[in-house]
């Protein structure tokens, strides 16, 4: 076999080449890179939103979208007490009564910003157990309690949505009272009010749905029997799990597109490396064929190729995760639902060396085949 140090010889021959080379791979890597932290972010949101302990009840036709559902406001008592299986702490079952409501926000400074309101009093904790305030206290009347990515949603400062801050909605200021987390879901991103502020607000005498937390997954048909023996209320009662599984299928076009898009540009990169390294061995024809006549075998010196592409796109891939850890990793990215965070994860760092060393391998095979292809006396005269 060829020394290694003669294919990274011949890398170092031509910066000009190996500059392609390494910034075609880069390009490639990064963007699959990319779109594997955009799907990755966008599906953990998604999944990580819904416990599958958690019952939504809601009104028959809406199960695509709560904003859409109107129930009674006594289906929240009526649950609490019809539905067998409900999680108690300290003798106080765990149901919530909630108005989902999308709207516009205005700051002082004169931005405006949609976002999603939820409508909640303090039994939300108890079903939505990711949920906890950092910073603050609970919203009483005339306040409001906002998520900690809420301000990247709303595109607006940080310190725009701290506590004490004051925005207005339908004409009424409300104080910030705190911020909230709860982690990987996209209640994050979403302004919370007290209940009866955003029905007066909003001049409704519905809710938009009822959350109740089982003790088990199993009590779903407990959940399931009442909403189909109320008739009179037009229920559906659907696991959380479930709904924020709907909503990541509806999303699963836009995931396609950003692989499709990678993968397009993916495709470009190996033809027009095809093109660079037809053009980089062909020229040294006379020169492999004088290693075969030395005594070098065609299988060694095809593996040496293979190496040299392999040096310049593993060292795109490289530049490319460092990039990816610089620039991408960490950045909120906002849609519909809220916002995510794109994040390199394991899986996601393994696809893109994946797609260096294809990048690498196949991208060289025909080239050097097709150079080591011709007949030793006529490539030595070439």
């Amino acid at each position: 076999m060829l020394p290694l140090s003669y294919a990274l010889r011949n890398l170092l021959r031509d910066p000009g080449r190996l500059l392609q080379k390494v910034g075609g791979a880069a390009v490639v890597v990064f963007l699959v890179l990319a779109a594997g932290a955009f799907n990755r972010g966008m599906e953990t949101l998604l999944s990580a939103s819904g416990s599958p302990r958690n019952v939504i009840l809601l009104g028959a036709g809406s199960e695509e979208s709560v904003e859409r559902s109107q129930i009674p406001v006594q289906v929240e008592t009526l649950a609490a007490a019809g539905v067998r299986g409900i999680e108690t702490r300290l003798g106080t079952p765990s149901v919530s009564g909630e108005v989902h409501y999308m709207a516009e926000l205005l700051f002082p400074d004169g931005h405006t910003a949609q976002a999603l309101l939820r409508g909640v009093t303090p039994a939300a904790f108890e079903v939505h157990r990711k949920a906890r305030i950092l910073e603050g206290r609970y919203p009483g009347p005339g306040e409001v309690l906002v998520g900690r990515l809420a301000y990247h949603s709303l595109n607006v400062p940080a310190e725009s949505l701290r506590p004490g801050e004051t925005i207005t909605f339908e004409g009424q200021d409300f104080t910030v009272s705190g911020i909230f987390a709860a982690p990987g879901s996209v209640l994050e991103s979403e302004v919370w009010f007290d209940r009866n502020d955003l029905m007066t607000l909003t001049q409704r005498d519905t809710l938009s749905c009822v959350v109740l937390r089982l003790d088990t997954p199993d009590d779903f048909a407990n959940a399931e029997l009442f909403a189909t023996q109320r008739l009179d209320l037009e229920l559906t009662a659907m696991r959380e799990s479930d709904y924020y599984a709907k909503l990541s299928a509806f999303y699963a076009p836009i995931r396609a597109m950003t692989w499709l898009t990678a993968a397009l540009i993916a495709a470009g990169a190996v033809f027009g490396g095809f093109n660079m390294l037809y053009a980089a061995f062909a020229s040294r024809i006379r020169e492999l064929a004088t290693l075969q006549a030395i005594g070098y075998s065609r299988p060694a010196i095809f593996v040496s190729l293979v190496e040299e592409s392999l040096l310049a796109t593993l060292t795109g891939t490289f530049l490319a995760a460092l990039a990816m850890t610089l620039f991408i990793d960490g950045q909120t990215i906002n849609f519909s639902m809220g916002a995510f965070r794109m994040t390199l994860a394991g899986e996601v760092a393994l696809a893109g060396l994946l797609v260096g060393l294809l990048l690498g391998i196949i991208g060289s095979i025909p080239p050097a085949l097709r150079c080591l292809g011709s007949p030793l006396p006529s490539a030595l005269r070439s």
